[in-house]
């Protein structure tokens, strides 16, 4: 009986697929009549992916909040000259050009736009992959973005000036709002951003100096099955640490995936000797087989000052029904007795704010009461779920009378969309200089070919190179196992959070003596 069950849902889920696959290929080639020009015909077929994809060896994990599969629709380069002209001026400038207080000057492009995703349907690879853990699915290399997951680690640093502001505030009450802005602000680059990193190879590197920022951080592969990152930042004026680790856990729903950032924050202000701590949100990705790309942060954000006992619980909402929740952060700061300080709200794509708990209580009352009016006059037919984008609200956050504003999101640079939607901080993360060349370790993954490659356009050669890296760290694990050689963190170590006493990796110590010896060859 229970045979002849598992032949009929199998059955079933054959003929599932078959017409899912079915609708991926018309929605695929309707999509393609609109679309005029075609990214280079040597980048991948899918059956060049069925091998990879079924290899259940592979080591290429899928890391990342939101390292998910992506594809999206993004127009052939129409505004290739514009890109071009800033590629020109960027080059001018990378040769160690300052400006004139003397703090270095970024390059604010990259030496090649992205290539047109349009050719390649993510459900050719997708649908061998339906029950099989994300963490073996092979990607090509068309769905990435030029940066290691360790450089979009460093994303989280873009807003350090609210650190900095948090250290110079008298009030308790008043740095949990700037910590509180920090953790929303962390987020705030992926929105847009589906292009997926690259995984970091087991002992990959990176650093990052920002005088005009006021910081500097190293992060560094520690595991890759599971995948975890860990990281290390500092004050460069010793006024706080910043650390943590990352493993995402992925999940694949079908149309979406999610991604869960397991791990703790870890902060420290240390001119006030506290420190707080907090989990990310869970990132999810929809629409992965058909339609338009579109993330959304979901779930309840606790941070606790561990000195004064003080909480900000903020909740990320889920996008709802109507796409009125979507982007929307809210939450209440709370003394050790529950008694509510303050009220937070804004978008985490936008802006945070902050209000007397009373005025926003009240708020939310006469919203929910004025809501409520306009669906009683309305009939609602369809409640299913959907997966599509919800139109933005129009009138996007409002603002409360008697709001004070914490944090604003950084305008995105004007060719941010033909250079994978990144900020101008990302478009700065891979740069290199023959001065900086002499000086980071061989590890650090501004000298990874395949990322180097597809950041200069050279598709192919960074496909190429992904799969030797990738090969050459397959190797390199078989070789160990064989010898029984374990393999040895060099710059992080395990150990308890000194704070909420859970597993975590904490910085070693050393890296910034700049004295490399016995490094992996891991390129």
């Amino acid at each position: 009986v229970r045979n002849l069950k598992l032949e009929h849902e199998q059955e079933k889920n054959k003929i599932l697929s078959e017409a899912l696959e079915t609708l991926a290929t018309e929605h695929h080639e309707l999509e393609q009549s609109l679309v005029k020009g075609s990214p280079p015909l040597s980048i991948i077929s899918e059956e060049q992916f069925y091998d990879a994809v079924s290899d259940s060896e592979s080591e290429k994990s899928l890391s990342g909040f939101e390292t998910t599969t992506a594809f999206s629709l993004e127009d052939s380069m129409d505004s290739k000259d514009t890109i071009t002209s800033g590629v020109s001026e960027e080059k001018v400038c990378g040769s160690g050009e300052s400006l004139s207080n003397g703090i270095k000057k970024h390059r604010t492009s990259l030496p090649s736009p992205m290539f047109s995703r349009n050719d390649f349907s993510i459900w050719s690879i997708l649908r061998k992959c339906i029950g099989m853990e994300l963490s073996k699915i092979t990607m090509p290399v068309i769905f990435n973005e030029p940066l290691s997951f360790l450089q979009r680690l460093t994303e989280y640093m873009e807003h350090t000036y609210l650190i900095h502001k948090a250290s110079s505030l008298s009030c308790t009450t008043d740095r949990m709002q700037c910590v509180a802005a920090f953790a929303v602000s962390a987020v705030a680059s992926q929105w847009e951003r589906t292009g997926k990193p690259f995984n970091p190879l087991l002992g990959e590197t990176y650093e990052l100096i920002r005088d005009d920022l006021g910081f500097r951080l190293l992060s560094e592969q520690v595991s890759h099955h599971p995948p975890i990152s860990a990281f290390y930042a500092e004050g460069l004026n010793n006024d706080f640490v910043f650390h943590g680790s990352i493993y995402p856990k992925l999940k694949f729903w079908g149309k979406s995936v999610e991604a869960e950032p397991k791990g703790t924050m870890t902060l420290e202000l240390l001119e006030h000797n506290e420190a707080y701590t907090w989990t990310n949100p869970t990132c999810c990705v929809h629409n992965i087989i058909v339609g338009k790309l579109w993330i959304e942060q979901y779930g309840n954000v606790e941070i606790t000052n561990h000195k004064t006992g003080e909480k900000c619980v903020l909740s990320f909402k889920p996008c709802g029904l109507f796409g009125k929740e979507l982007h929307k952060v809210e939450g209440y700061i709370q003394d050790k007795s529950k008694k509510k300080l303050c009220a937070l709200y804004g978008k985490w794509t936008e802006c945070l704010y902050s209000v007397d708990p009373a005025t926003f209580d009240a708020y939310k009352k006469n919203d929910k009461k004025n809501a409520e009016e306009k669906k009683s006059g309305k009939q609602v037919g369809n409640t299913e779920e959907s997966d599509e984008m919800p139109l933005p609200d129009s009138e996007s956050v409002y603002v409360i009378p008697g709001s004070i504003l914490l944090w604003k999101i950084t305008p995105r640079p004007p060719n941010s969309a033909q250079m994978y939607n990144f900020t101008s901080f990302a478009m700065a993360l891979n740069e290199l200089d023959k001065e900086m060349e002499s000086v980071i370790p061989k590890t650090d993954c501004r000298l990874r070919p395949d990322i180097r490659a597809m950041e200069n356009g050279e598709i192919d050669l960074a496909s190429e190179e992904k799969k030797r890296l990738e090969e050459k760290q397959r190797t390199a694990r078989k070789n160990r196992s064989k010898s029984e050689e374990d393999w040895k963190t060099r710059w992080f170590h395990q150990g308890p959070n000194p704070y909420t006493g859970t597993q975590d990796w904490l910085y070693s110590g050393n890296y910034w003596d700049r004295n490399y010896f016995n490094l992996p060859d891991i390129y």
